[in-house]
């Protein structure tokens, strides 16, 4: 399997490509802020990421950043999204995804990963516990505005 898909640093031409996967994956639009928030990873200095390629064609994909200290943590590595097309789920493209970014961060002495997943995002929890995640030490709080 790992023959057939090519790993390449990410690109801000993928942009497109992976706004359509994620709409993919939601079977809905994404809306104009999720989009100019990957395009604005995608510019950062501290940005970085990896994209799955089958066939020529984007078909997952990983953006991560890494964080200076903050919040009572040393610098740590976060991925911010992640997602593989649902034609292409269930094959490992996520895994090696994830594995190529560890590996990125553990190059730049960074240790300590986190991300942030919904609680009932079934499948996103048992992915990030497949590749070893497990519960932090933090609670998300939240405040509604009206």
């Amino acid at each position: 399997m790992e023959r057939e898909i090519k790993i390449r640093k990410i690109r801000a031409e993928d942009a497109p490509e992976i706004v359509a996967i994620q709409e993919s994956i939601l079977q809905k639009k994404v809306s104009k802020n999720w989009i100019q928030k990957v395009e604005g990873h995608l510019k950062k200095q501290e940005s970085l990421g990896f994209v799955a390629l089958k066939d020529g064609q984007v078909v997952g994909f990983i953006i991560g950043e890494i964080k200076g200290e903050g919040f009572g943590l040393e610098q740590s590595g976060w991925i911010e999204v992640v997602g593989v097309h649902p034609r292409q789920m269930g094959i490992g493209i996520g895994r090696i995804l994830a594995e190529k970014l560890f590996s990125f961060f553990k190059k730049k002495r960074i240790h300590d990963i986190h991300t942030s997943v919904r609680w009932d995002a079934g499948d996103m929890l048992s992915f990030f516990k497949a590749i070893g995640f497990d519960r932090s030490p933090f609670i998300n709080l939240r405040k509604h505005l009206n």
